[in-house]
């Protein structure tokens, strides 16, 4: 049974939550925090508390930056928050490594035999950046986001604290 769903949304707009509220259905879940751990930022460490503080005793937390590793071994359902940590992690790749990248993310999530959600950034709807970081990361963002959407059975967009189901409202392009 293939089901991927996607909660997608900018900041504060409560992506993470409503996610959360989709995998408490499930039995068993891991929830994987697909970012660094960055010790001397209060401020990250803060939201990291919150969303250990929302979480449910009993789901199983990952602490990585590695994705492919985890869909290759793990085999609960998964929760991933969120796929700009996968995004930031491999920056640094070229062009063409990032391409060979993408292929394995879709095709591990394409063989994984439980349910997956992945909490993602929406990025292009903002400030474009000065900076050529910035701006890799903002494509690279909406280049991950359109290969998984293809592959999705459910899509979501939080804006304000709600979730609006967008494969129930568009067409593909």
């Amino acid at each position: 049974m293939k089901k991927l769903i996607l909660v997608n949304g900018g900041v504060k707009s409560g992506k993470s939550e409503f996610a959360e509220s989709l995998a408490r259905k499930f039995k068993k879940v891991s929830y994987i925090a697909l970012s660094e751990n960055i010790e001397n930022d209060d401020v990250w460490q803060k939201k990291i508390y919150e969303h250990k503080r929302r979480r449910p005793k009993h789901w199983k937390t990952i602490e990585t930056t590695d994705l492919l590793n985890v869909l290759s071994n793990e085999n609960d359902n998964l929760l991933v928050d969120s796929i700009g940590g996968f995004v930031s992690s491999n920056l640094n790749k070229s062009n063409e490594d990032w391409n060979l990248l993408i292929s394995s993310l879709v095709s591990l999530i394409n063989t994984y035999k439980e349910r997956i959600i992945i909490v993602c950034e929406q990025v292009g709807l903002g400030l474009v950046s000065e900076y050529e970081i910035g701006n890799k990361f903002m494509e690279r963002m909406g280049e991950v986001l359109k290969e998984i959407t293809k592959q999705s059975d459910e899509n979501w967009l939080t804006l304000n604290g709600k979730g609006i189901r967008l494969d129930k409202l568009f067409e593909d392009i």
